[in-house]
């Protein structure tokens, strides 16, 4: 459906993206995540055929961005991190506006919008001018303009930002409901928006993927290490300085009577930690395999890089 193809893009001499490649299959929602100045908004921007990438290329159901780009935008609705709209037009017309616009057929039109505005829950405010309007409606008619001619692909750009949990929520799930139906990108840096919402996730940092795989199983499958969590009494710099003292033991992390413990990839040493936590005196209260979580899997890929650029 989407095939990025080695791109890169330079402003002059600085290089915002290098070398990305990924795909996204129909009817998926991927997680485009990383920290602000990643190079998020560019390749945004790229796919959808505002920015020429300065090498490489992107293709939508098979048309290229370089030789065929009014073909990839009929293609695609796009909302922007800051979504520009005539904030004196009323909803419903606004939406009429862009249809027509977008190449809707006259005689579809109507029809169009009033789907628009049932799918996006924009009936109470249809009569209401745009700039009179909440952030969190703003933000639905946005996502509006970017149905209303029925796209197969949609590409959001933070498409959360500067709302409210309530209006997040709704946003989500508003995303959400739209998996299958839609091929859908998602740029953002918000860790729990990519967890509750997409099924698959790019990380990308300073310009460079880092990481491609499904929600479910980036944690496994980059994890160089797996952990054990515990509950332990007893004092803390005694206890974490004689499970460091276990060979095959990476890192113990305390927090309060908790211990996240780090081990390498192959080992189980539970047994032996247990014996080790006993013979010192401590009390085992509870001990569990963890699965490293998106954000640990975020912050030690972005770690990583950035200590490695350094």
């Amino acid at each position: 459906m989407i095939k990025i193809d080695r791109v890169t893009k330079m402003y002059g001499q600085t290089v915002a993206v290098r070398n990305v490649s990924f795909e996204v299959e129909k009817g998926e929602i991927l997680g485009f995540l990383g920290p602000n100045g990643a190079g998020k908004t560019t390749m945004m921007r790229i796919i959808t055929g505002f920015f020429p990438p300065t090498d490489g290329d992107t293709f939508v159901e098979g048309h290229s961005v370089l030789t065929e780009p009014l073909e990839v935008k009929k293609r695609i609705g796009y909302v922007p991190e800051n979504p520009s709209m005539y904030t004196d037009m009323r909803v419903y017309e606004y939406l009429r506006f862009i249809g027509a616009v977008k190449g809707v057929p006259r005689s579809k039109v109507k029809e169009s919008v009033e789907k628009t505005v049932e799918q996006c829950a924009l009936e109470k405010v249809t009569k209401r001018r745009i700039g009179e309007l909440s952030k969190g409606f703003r933000q639905r008619v946005a996502l509006g303009q970017a149905l209303v001619n029925d796209p197969p692909v949609l590409v959001l750009d933070e498409p959360t930002s500067g709302l409210d949990p309530k209006q997040i929520h709704e946003i989500r799930g508003l995303i959400k409901s739209m998996a299958g139906e839609r091929t859908i990108i998602l740029s953002t840096h918000i860790l729990p928006e990519v967890s509750m919402t997409c099924s698959k996730v790019v990380i990308i940092n300073e310009g460079q993927i880092l990481a491609v795989d499904s929600t479910e199983n980036i944690g496994r499958n980059l994890a160089q290490s797996h952990q054990i969590e515990m509950v332990v009494e007893g004092p803390p710099d005694r206890i974490v300085d004689r499970l460091t003292q276990i060979e095959g033991i990476k890192r113990v992390d305390n927090r309060g009577s908790t211990y996240i413990v780090d081990l390498e990839k192959e080992k189980d040493l539970r047994a032996l930690i247990a014996k080790k936590i006993v013979e010192n005196g401590f009390g085992l209260l509870e001990m569990k395999s963890r699965s490293m979580s998106l954000e640990d899997v975020f912050l030690r890929l972005v770690t990583e890089e950035e200590g490695g650029n350094s």
